[in-house]
């Protein structure tokens, strides 16, 4: 079975560069796992900056290249942190980043396999996410992240991509195994520039 939600979409063009960086979720510490994203997320945005040439003589340029690292990184650390958090540990499983370059946006994208119990309360954030003002569900969320003692719900991350860097979300839910049920769902933002 097969869901896509948002502005998710199989990219049809070659991407003139791309990363792909696989994690194993299981093998260490949520703490440490932590530390290691934030690694990870700076490493994918200095990769791809290098593929923008910047002019040491025009500040713009320089400003520009600071932003899109910045984004990429932030964005690549969220999608990391959440893929980590809300991963199905019962199975042996990995996490997937990539990073795509394209002529006028880049893509970023993570699978992971998703507890089947949190599967129906993602898709209902989803459609809230896609469906509803985004300074109307920041508050929303606000207020529920205080009522959350475990910390998981809060969703602000998605909000800040959305709304700090103008990006497009998109996700795709993939049933891979049937007995007993695995979910991999794959989140893709896309940051034009």
């Amino acid at each position: 079975m097969l869901e896509i939600f948002g502005d998710f979409h199989e990219e049809q063009d070659e991407s003139k560069e791309f990363l792909m960086i696989g994690f194993s979720p299981g093998s260490t510490s949520l703490q440490q796992r932590w530390r290691n994203n934030g690694l990870s997320a700076d490493f994918l945005a200095d990769y791809m900056i290098t593929f923008f040439p910047s002019d040491e003589n025009d500040p713009s340029t320089l400003e520009r290249e600071e932003e899109l690292k910045g984004a990429v990184a932030y964005i690549a650390n969220e999608l990391l942190e959440n893929a980590m958090k809300f991963n199905d540990f019962s199975f042996e499983s990995h996490v997937s980043l990539q990073v795509h370059l394209y002529t006028d946006h880049l893509t970023l994208m993570v699978s992971n396999n998703l507890p089947i119990e949190n599967v129906l309360g993602f898709k209902s954030f989803i459609h809230e996410l896609l469906n509803t003002p985004s300074d109307e569900l920041y508050i929303r969320q606000i207020e529920r992240a205080d009522d959350d003692e475990s910390g998981t719900t809060s969703g602000l991350g998605l909000l800040t991509m959305i709304d700090d860097y103008n990006a497009k979300l998109g996700w795709k839910f993939e049933t891979i195994q049937q007995h007993p049920e695995i979910i991999v769902v794959t989140t893709m933002v896309q940051l034009s520039f």
